[in-house]
């Protein structure tokens, strides 16, 4: 049987840890090296290109619903996936609704590739660009104050805490007054941060991965003051848990993500 996600529950509360996850997160202090954390963040954007040729287009599945967000597969005019990888999001996005004008960025050149060579790639609905949003490089791209929707799946948590509020004024740049940036990460005690190994942790909430990729865990205290701190008024703000269930490898683990919908203030 396939993996699937079983939807359970909707909270501002965080998740319960068992005593066995409370001790293993106790006992995991050592942080990786000054020098070692200095060399993730050098070779990020080589470590994401290298993530994308090993993976091509198959790692993640599309996001059909993006994911189930009624302002998306309603807008009509201007929509900004930040972090798009190969365009798993955009994609079936433009297929349900093929009313906007789509721009894709991401960190990675080798992923902005894929989504141009995608056969639904057009360049009079969609516009693919690299960019590193912890600079500003926004603007190169996209007019100021010109997006109705900005969509930040799954990607802020491969920034450092200390460039998080950076990003969000970059992108803030770009979103008219009223505009909506919606938003989808890992949250706090996520399945994928428990069961990190030691030597794995950079920061509190924040780990790497064995290809170099980072990784951090969001609290919905977190997201709510670096929003509400740049200029938004907060409509969802909210932890979601699931089940990830593998009937066939007897797996029934506890995802957690934050999810959150914010409004740029007029």
């Amino acid at each position: 049987m396939d993996p699937c996600n079983l939807d359970q529950l909707v909270s501002t509360t965080e998740r319960t840890l068992t005593d066995a996850e409370k001790e293993k997160l106790e006992k995991d202090t050592n942080l990786v090296s000054s020098f070692k954390q200095n060399k993730l963040q050098v070779e990020a954007q080589k470590n994401w290109d290298l993530f994308y040729k090993r993976n091509s287009t198959n790692f993640f599945k599309d996001r059909h619903g993006s994911p189930r967000v009624p302002e998306l597969v309603s807008a009509s005019s201007r929509i900004l996936e930040v972090g798009c990888g190969c365009g798993n999001t955009v994609f079936p996005l433009m297929e349900e609704n093929g009313r906007p004008f789509y721009m894709a960025c991401d960190f990675s050149p080798r992923a902005v590739e894929f989504v141009k060579k995608n056969p639904n790639y057009n360049e009079k609905k969609c516009k693919a660009f690299q960019c590193d949003i912890t600079k500003d490089d926004l603007l190169e791209n996209v007019e100021e104050q010109s997006v109705d929707i900005v969509s930040l799946f799954f990607v802020m948590s491969a920034i450092i805490p200390k460039q998080m509020d950076e990003v969000i004024k970059n992108v803030s740049k770009v979103v008219k007054p009223g505009g909506l940036i919606i938003f989808r990460d890992y949250g706090l005690y996520d399945h994928a941060m428990i069961r990190f190994a030691p030597g794995h942790k950079l920061d509190e909430h924040l780990y790497v991965r064995q290809d170099g990729t980072r990784s951090y865990f969001f609290s919905c205290d977190e997201t709510k003051e670096l929003f509400e701190s740049n200029g938004f008024e907060i409509e969802q703000n909210t932890y979601v848990f699931k089940r990830t269930v593998n009937v066939k490898e007897e797996k029934n683990v506890p995802r957690v993500f934050v999810q959150g919908k914010y409004r740029k203030k007029i």
